[in-house]
């Protein structure tokens, strides 16, 4: 199935797919950010590599990653339950971390929904581990 798969960075176009991805994954809470307009800051933001797999012609994973000087951060990892299990989204974080080691990052968080278990055994199987003293705040603004 990998060879199937081709990464490319995702273009203002797919943003509508990217959506729809993203609710057909169900991996994703919805939040504020959700919006076609937002998904579009986010694609051509300088600070943000915005990466998404494809399978035929269609959108089938998707990741944020991000790097402010500081520290690295990843967003948005959404795979199609089409591709699950088949190293789609391995690819895509290893795709993220190499630009992300590029820019100058040494340490990258990830946001992961903790009620998903799939989520936490992929972050932890892709060498991740739980920071168990930091919990995260939040504001919509």
């Amino acid at each position: 199935m990998a060879d199937e798969i081709h990464l490319r960075e995702c273009r203002e176009d797919a943003g509508q797919a990217v959506l729809d991805l993203w609710r057909q994954a169900g991996d994703v809470v919805a939040s504020p950010t959700d919006s076609l307009e937002q998904v579009k800051v986010a694609i051509n933001h300088s600070a943000a590599l915005f990466l998404v797999a494809e399978s035929k012609g269609n959108i089938v994973d998707t990741i944020i990653g991000t790097f402010d000087g500081w520290r690295g951060e990843v967003y948005r990892l959404a795979v199609s339950p089409a591709v699950r299990r088949r190293g789609v989204a391995r690819m895509l974080v290893d795709g993220a971390e190499k630009w992300m080691g590029e820019q100058g990052c040494h340490r990258i968080t990830a946001l992961v929904e903790k009620d998903h278990p799939w989520a936490t055994g992929f972050w932890n199987s892709a060498g991740y581990q739980l920071h168990e003293s930091m919990s995260r705040y939040l504001r919509d603004i």
